[in-house]
């Protein structure tokens, strides 16, 4: 297991600590990017959420290429991409050009998450996976964690094009780690042919078990991205009235608490699978609870409670646990497709949901002092809220409505029709 550990895990895991501090850095230089571009809202959330769609146009082919190739050359050659997106968008002088950059970015980094979980499949045992699952989400949550303070510091001593020249060095580094210290695993490529891999994917997408969860599953990790990823600073120091460093601060918090989520929901996975507790219910009730506590954090009277926004962090965490429960009822030959295809529909709705975000608070005008208005915010956050709420009520009553899946292929009627383990 250390030697796992070591040239499989903490290869992915760099990887997928970059990937997040790229998603989340443009909350802590938002105000910069206002101020250089002379933009608006709207802009800066479409902007930022350029990441997800190229991210997620990518990630029906990914999904194929990681089942045929194999997770190792397919992330290291696509981290070159994102190295010199990076780049780009350090050198841009104007939005198309950073607009460029950030699509690139997005393009070669839509592999660190699901690369590693192929690659997990691949090598270690699968009652392990929930816990390894939360482990390299863990990582993800130490890259949003430096992008609050540290980056914050670091425009102490260069500004923001400085931070993405660095970014895209050590990111054409992380893909030298994985191209040669990750090995490669026999059989690790389908023998498939092109037909029938994506005759696997119309099969994910044809299952009534992925419908029933993916609803929810996207509406709460599109809600988590979009504000953690850049709406939770403008919403601090617009409602919050939080200055630079407050905001830096209590977001560093909330990443912290998103590390402890991964890892105490991935852990306390593995305890409730040995009780008999299925890994899909579970993942379900913690979504309910990160959709309560931003009924309570975003409409409640309390715009700066840290207890809250840790809960926040924590709970926001849960939709991941989601890909474990759905790669566990299918088989191995379809866990690159099964998560790629879930992660489709999640990166979409999070491109959608971050850009709306931006829209409706332009259309709310400007608050009494000038700066962003709190019912902007408020207005689409209630939107996302209603999102997960639908999608909380379609699975509870999902199996009442949804056609039975195929019978025929990889997936057996038994796989196909029961509960997510």
């Amino acid at each position: 297991m250390p030697k796992l550990i070591f040239r499989i895990f903490l290869p992915f895991a760099a990887g997928y600590f970059l990937s997040y501090l790229y998603r989340a850095v443009n909350a802590v230089i938002a105000g910069d990017l206002l101020t250089d571009l002379a933009v608006g809202p709207s802009a800066l959330g479409m902007l930022t959420a350029v990441y997800f769609i190229t991210f997620a146009a990518f990630q029906l082919p990914l999904g194929v290429l990681l089942d045929r190739f194999g997770p190792r050359r397919v992330e290291a050659a696509l981290l070159l991409f994102a190295s010199l997106g990076a780049l780009l968008f350090a050198r841009a002088e104007t939005l198309t050009g950073l607009v460029v950059g950030r699509a690139g970015i997005g393009f070669g980094v839509s592999a660190c998450l699901m690369a590693a979980f192929k690659a997990y499949t691949l090598w270690f045992p699968r009652e392990k996976l929930p816990l390894i699952y939360g482990l390299q989400m863990a990582a993800g949550g130490l890259g949003a964690l430096a992008a609050t303070a540290p980056v914050e510091m670091a425009l102490l001593h260069t500004d923001w094009r400085g931070v993405f020249t660095v970014l895209a060095v050590v990111t054409f580094l992380a893909a030298l780690l994985i191209f040669f210290l990750v090995p490669e695993k026999p059989g690790s490529g389908s023998g498939e042919s092109l037909a029938e891999q994506f005759g696997g994917i119309r099969q994910v997408f044809t299952s009534r078990v992925f419908w029933r969860l993916a609803p929810l599953t996207t509406a709460s990790q599109m809600t988590f991205m979009a504000i953690q990823g850049l709406w939770a600073g403008p919403w601090l120091s617009a409602v919050g009235g939080l200055d630079r460093a407050g905001v830096a601060a209590l977001l560093f918090w909330v990443a912290a608490a998103m590390v402890a989520g991964f890892i105490g929901l991935g852990s306390l996975i593995s305890l409730l699978q040995r009780r008999g507790i299925a890994v899909g219910h579970f993942a379900v009730g913690a979504m309910a609870l990160f959709l309560f506590t931003q009924l309570l954090l975003f409409f409640g009277p309390w715009p700066g409670a840290l207890p809250l926004w840790l809960a926040f962090g924590f709970f926001g965490t849960a939709g991941i646990i989601a890909y474990s429960a759905l790669t566990l009822t299918f088989p191995l030959q379809l866990s690159g497709r099964v998560n790629t295809a879930l992660n489709l529909l999640v990166f979409i709705a999070a491109f959608c949901g971050q850009w709306l975000i931006g829209v409706i608070i332009d259309v709310a005008g400007s608050g009494p002092d000038g700066g962003l208005p709190a019912g902007g915010f408020r207005a689409g956050f209630a939107l996302v809220a209603t999102l997960q709420a639908g999608g909380l009520l379609f699975y509870l009553w999902g199996s009442r409505i949804l056609p039975p899946g195929p019978t025929t292929g990889p997936l057996s009627t038994e796989q196909t029709d029961r509960e997510p383990r």
